[in-house]
């Protein structure tokens, strides 16, 4: 057994981190360019006092849902980065924050870097197609995952036996809760069991998946638990649902491997959300000239280089 090591892939237009553990992803994230990583301490200027108060950071302004108490309207004062941007689903959300008091977090992972062809091994690509589908397969059943407005909404089927699959099912969606960055408000749909006990051995497989800091609900007769964990950053779920974006910036990833001159062939929304500046870093990458070649008949998943 191997201890667990943050690795970090630099790509472009976002960096992505995966904690490995015996060759195998345990927990990731994606950091896209341009987002402020909670746990980041800024100097801000407050435009509204109050609870909640706003500050303004070069044009981006953070909610500071407990306000900043003895700070004026116009006065600079340090904050803390305490829910990053979420883009996804969710681009309207404002990133939180509070007054900064000398307790940050760590912004990032201390991180080692690490190769595409790394990140692979370790099981990238299972990831990004788990958050393209909404689908997280476990030996004997699923997971469907679902987002909405108020919380991240996870769904068992399967085929195994009802007690068997609740318990199995538990562990998956704690690993999948984990691997891919959920957070915030959970709630997991298991199968229904009868009596307290079949109830409580659910719970206590999940509690025993899935490391602290959470809480949670007991399961209720109905096989329905919530679970609330701290939201600071969008999980790969919510990045996933800014499509475009997403199958865009993972089409650059495998196009890095390219040599020389290369064509991206893309469903005409996925290279539409292409920047200038993305297409100048693949060319340096690859060293040679990079096209981009509209194709409606693709689906935005099928996009590729060549």
């Amino acid at each position: 057994m191997t201890l667990p090591e943050w690795r970090v892939e630099r790509g472009i237009g976002e960096s992505r981190f995966a904690l490995i553990e015996d060759g195998e992803i345990v927990e990731a994230r994606i950091l896209r360019d341009g987002i402020v990583p909670a746990g980041s301490i800024l100097e801000a200027r407050l435009t509204k006092a109050g609870r909640p108060a706003l500050a303004a950071v070069s044009g981006t302004e953070y909610l500071l849902p407990k306000g900043a108490a003895g700070v004026i309207e116009g006065a600079t004062l340090a904050i803390e980065v305490t829910r990053e941007s979420l883009g996804g689903a969710e681009d309207w959300k404002r990133p939180l924050a509070k007054v900064a008091d000398g307790n940050a977090v760590a912004a990032l992972p201390p991180a080692i870097d690490a190769s595409s062809g790394e990140m692979d091994d370790a099981g990238w690509q299972d990831l990004i197609s788990d958050a393209r589908d909404g689908i997280v397969a476990f030996p004997g059943g699923e997971l469907r995952v679902f987002l909405t407005p108020a919380m991240t909404l996870i769904d068992v089927d399967g085929t195994l036996p009802t007690a068997k699959l609740a318990q199995a099912s538990a562990k998956a969606a704690a690993r999948a809760i984990r691997r891919h960055g959920i957070a915030g408000s959970i709630g997991i749909d298991f199968p229904t069991v009868a009596g307290k006990a079949e109830r409580q051995a659910i719970a206590d497989a999940f509690d025993t998946a899935l490391p602290q800091p959470f809480e949670r609900t007991a399961v209720n007769g109905f096989g329905f638990m919530q679970i609330v964990r701290p939201r600071r950053h969008a999980s790969l779920f919510e990045l996933a649902a800014d499509r475009p974006t997403f199958e865009a910036l993972n089409l650059l990833r495998t196009a890095s491997s390219s040599v020389g001159q290369t064509r991206l062939r893309a469903h005409p929304a996925v290279l539409g959300a292409i920047q200038p500046e993305w297409v100048d870093a693949l060319a340096a990458r690859v060293g040679g000239e990079v096209s981009l070649h509209p194709d409606p008949t693709l689906a935005m998943w099928q996009a590729y280089a060549e």
